[in-house]
């Protein structure tokens, strides 16, 4: 799937209200940052870091074949 840093924080801004889940997504997708370093800026688990990536990932990509 093809996409855009610009297009994919659009559609998070848009689309995933928590911010902790915004900023985990964005970093994750338009940034390359690894779960282990994403839990560490959260102060979270790898686990819980994979859960919200796996609860919002649909809701995010799914966007991205609408014009």
């Amino acid at each position: 799937m093809e996409y855009t840093n610009s297009r994919l924080r659009e559609i998070v801004e848009d689309f995933v209200h928590d911010e902790r889940a915004r900023f985990i997504m964005i970093q994750k997708y338009a940034n390359n940052v690894t779960l282990e370093k994403l839990a560490e800026e959260t102060d979270l688990s790898v686990s819980q870091v994979k859960r919200i990536i796996k609860k919002h990932y649909y809701e995010v990509f799914r966007h991205f074949d609408e014009k």
